[in-house]
């Protein structure tokens, strides 16, 4: 019986293909006709075996021209969590991929910069630093939402009159509870959830104070 030929490379290896002296990774490895051939950066092509080195032993020329093939994760307008600022909302402005190539090693990072809500501070942030709250479809409709509870929460504390009517009182809270259950939903924040609690006690008092004023 004829002994199955072991790969000489495996997924993740960094290596260069020799036909074009270009520096790759492998992501994937498949049998064709007998002979194990190697997709390099997730491109279309696949590479034999006899094309591929590692970077540790190629002893080609300096100039190489190499293709990257980059895959964000995120996208512009987006909101993103980051880690180790995980009480603030920041916005997806822009991003910038920064290569390294070094003679036994290379590697991409992606980097993000981000803006905070509300009010812009600008920050940076690694791919792995971060963590989708909303994609940048589903933001925009989240922001106008956070912005009139803003704006409804600056109005109260200028002291507009609240209304009298318990019909009217639970209509507005029951709204409200609406609205922040969204936004808990959707950011997991400790105080959104501390809200739902309160308007719930509101909405306790407000239904008590209705069923006593009809008898």
């Amino acid at each position: 019986m004829k002994k199955r030929k072991r790969p000489k490379f495996q997924i993740g290896d960094t290596v260069v293909i020799t036909i074009y002296g270009t520096v790759g990774v492998v992501t994937n490895m498949k049998q064709l006709d007998g002979e194990i051939v190697y997709e390099i950066n997730k491109s279309e092509g696949l590479f034999k075996e006899n094309t591929l080195a590692f970077l540790t032993e190629y002893k080609g020329g300096e100039n190489h021209l190499e293709r990257l093939f980059i895959e964000y994760k995120y996208s512009f307008g987006d909101l993103v969590r980051v880690k180790g600022c995980e009480n603030d909302l920041f916005k997806i402005i822009g991003c910038r991929t920064e290569i390294w190539r070094y003679k036994e090693d290379a590697w991409e990072d992606i980097i993000y910069e981000l803006t905070r809500i509300p009010d812009g501070e600008w920050l940076e942030a690694q791919e792995e630093e971060l963590k989708l709250v909303a994609d940048h479809e589903e933001a925009e409709r989240i922001l106008k939402k956070t912005e009139l509870l803003l704006i409804s929460s600056q109005a109260k504390r200028k002291g507009l009159p609240a209304p009298e009517s318990p019909e009217i009182l639970i209509d507005r809270l029951l709204d409200e509870l609406n609205d922040y259950q969204q936004l808990y939903h959707y950011f997991q924040d400790e105080f959104y959830r501390v809200k739902v609690k309160e308007i719930k006690e509101k909405l306790k008092h407000a239904q008590l104070l209705r069923s006593q004023k009809s008898e």
